[in-house]
Order: C-alpha cells, then structure tokens, then sequence
C-alpha cells in the first residue's frame, strides 16, 4: 500500500470541521475512513501481490504432495493457514511507511487526529482486502484438498476469528521497524513466533470439527483474542509511530 501525493489530496482537502474540547481541530472518522478507502483502491496493486501468493501456495502444494486423497485431506487446512498466514506478513511492510515518507503522519499529528482511530481504520480496510478476500479463497481447499463443505466453512470461520490478531501483531512489528532502513526483513522474523500459537488453535479447532468433537472453545478463544487485539493494539501502534515520527 502505497500514500502518494495524489492519494494523500483528500487529507488535504478534507478539511476538519469539528472542534475539540481545547479549540483545536480534529479530523472526523468519516473523513479518516473515505481517505484511507481511496488510499487502498488506487494501490490495487500492492494489495493484490498477498492475494497471488496465497492462490499460488494453495494451488501448488497439492501438485507437490501428490494426489493422494488422504494425504490432501490431513495437510489441506494447515496448507491453507500456512498460506494465509504467509499472505498476510508479506501485505504488513508498507502499512505505516508511506504514510511516514510522505508527510500523512506529520498532518494527522499536527491535526490533533485520533491516531489510534487512524490506524484502526487503516488496519480494518487492509483486513478487508486481504484476510476477508483470503477467508472466501479458503473455499477452494473443497477442490484442492477434497475438504468437506462443512470442514471449509469452518475453516473459513477459524481464519476470519484469527486473522485479525494476526494482523494486529504484524501491525505491532510493521511499526516498531519503522525507523530502519531494512525494517521490513525483520517484519516476519518478529511476528511469526507470535503468531504461532494462533495458527496450531486455529487448525487444532479444523480438526476438531472434522473429527466430530467441539471445537467452538477453540474458535471463542480465538474471537475473544481478536477482539482484545482490535482494543489494545491500536493504541500501541499509535505510540510507536508517534515516536518514529518525533525522531
């Protein structure tokens, strides 16, 4: 996802028109939101790259591992997550940067801009084109890996509930490299061992189902993560850009 100075208008022109408790001007959500949306459609590109890599993975692995029914069945879903997972670090490295480069930080700073709105804003959107397009393709493991409907829909269901830790941790480490130079070849090394543990629940609640156990503990559990991550880590990646930005 790229800011350019053309995608960065509508910044400019959206000029604040409300009015916080010190006199200062502040920047709406519905202006931060109707930004970012245009931001993400004019970089189609960049957001498609993740969506390739996942379609690629899942596409080739059964050619790799032969056409085994079994054998398809039992790797299909951990194959899929793998995938997901390995789509959504590689979409992380330029959430925050552009925005750094090109001045869009500086405004929402010197607006007195809800920075912790913004980047929750900014997170959401890049959810919804990636994870939530990843969670749909996920239903291709039915013709891949010979998965039952009922064992892709919740495979479906474990990559929508985990996705957005996911992301939330990728966020957290796209944000503490900010300031490197080569900040986004540390990206994976920082958030995978954190989201290992989301990735052998999310499978482990796959096999469950599909073993006829209940594997629902493991998909709250799941939701429950998520929905602490969407509270918590916006304001952590607020903090740490408002530090990369004043150094």
């Amino acid at each position: 996802m790229t800011d350019s100075p053309v995608q960065s208008a509508p910044m400019q022109a959206a000029k604040p028109r409300s009015n916080t408790s010190d006199g200062t001007r502040g920047i709406s959500f519905g202006q931060l939101w109707r930004r970012e949306w245009q931001v993400k459609q004019q970089g189609a590109v960049q957001w498609l790259y993740p969506l390739v890599l996942f379609l690629v993975i899942i596409t080739l692995f059964p050619l790799a591992v032969g056409s085994e029914p079994a054998l398809l069945q039992r790797l299909g879903v951990s194959a899929v997550w793998i995938a997901a997972l390995l789509s959504l670090v590689m979409g992380v490295d330029g959430l925050f940067k552009p925005a750094l480069d090109n001045g869009t930080l500086a405004q929402l700073v010197v607006a007195r801009a809800s920075l912790p709105l913004w980047v929750l804003i900014r997170l959401v959107i890049h959810w919804i084109f990636s994870s939530g397009i990843v969670a749909v393709l996920s239903l291709l493991a039915v013709p891949l890996f010979q998965l039952s409907w009922f064992e892709a829909w919740i495979l479906l269901a474990s990559i929508v509930t985990g996705s957005p830790m996911l992301l939330m941790l990728s966020a957290v480490a796209s944000s503490l490299t900010l300031s490197l130079k080569n900040g986004a070849v540390l990206v994976p090394l920082i958030a995978l061992p954190m989201q290992l543990p989301v990735l052998i629940f999310a499978t482990g609640a796959v096999d469950l189902f599909a073993t006829g156990l209940n594997g629902l503990p493991i998909l709250a559990l799941l939701l429950a993560g998520s929905i602490i991550s969407v509270l918590v880590m916006p304001w952590v990646i607020a903090m740490t850009l408002k530090m990369a930005w004043l150094n």
